[in-house]
């Protein structure tokens, strides 16, 4: 006669091995997610991802804007008329024009990557007449970032090379070209601004770290 005791451990063995079985399949698994993750037990790092498009894109928008701003901020109000007159200077734009003119620059190029019309009033070539005083001054380049920011965040490794129309000139030109050009139009309105804030005896907050 068999014993009944015999069989129970057989079977609790039976299952106690197919559990362990199933545990080190779930055990494979979470190492090979670890892995995949970028960071096992080990320490062992991954390589990161490649930046996106619109990410390296983004990244440049804040170096200018962390640039430009707190130089808009230290130059007295009384002081944004000011234009240089030691020298061959003609027809030169003010402090506050050199603003306006890159924020509406920013949303011109801006709209044009989106396919849409500027939210706001650009003005000519000085920027728009309404747009007066420092803070108003400032604030209208601020919002320039944010709506440029968002142009620059729709580029993407499908439409970087597509065709549109420079808003600036005759022709087309790549999404991706003219957001790199308005980056580079507005890092060369700050070096002119930094010379503005050097001829009033005012040192640029970002040469001063």
């Amino acid at each position: 006669m068999d014993d009944p005791t015999s069989k129970s451990d057989e079977v609790i063995a039976g299952k106690l091995s197919g559990e362990r079985k199933q545990m080190k399949q779930w055990l494979r698994f979470a190492l090979l997610m670890l892995l995949m993750c970028g960071k096992t037990a080990f320490g062992v790092e991954a390589k990161p991802r490649p930046l996106t498009v619109s990410q390296v894109e983004g990244s440049l928008v804040d170096d200018v804007e962390s640039v430009i701003l707190p130089a808009a901020d230290a130059m007295p109000e009384e002081k944004y008329a000011f234009v240089p007159s030691n020298g061959e200077f003609k027809d030169v734009r003010n402090f506050a024009q050199q603003l306006k003119h890159l924020a509406s620059s920013n949303y011109e190029m801006g709209s044009a990557i989106l396919g849409e019309k500027p939210p706001v009033d650009v003005g000519g070539e000085n920027g728009p007449d309404s747009v007066q005083g420092k803070a108003a001054i400032i604030q209208y380049v601020k919002n320039s970032f944010v709506y440029l920011r968002r142009g620059l965040a729709s580029i993407n490794e499908k439409n970087a090379t597509e065709e549109i129309q420079s808003p600036i000139q005759s022709g087309t030109v790549t999404k991706l070209g003219l957001g790199t050009l308005c980056l580079w139009h507005d890092f060369d309105h700050y070096g002119q601004i930094v010379e503005y804030l050097r001829m009033n005896g005012i040192v640029p907050p970002a040469s001063r770290h």
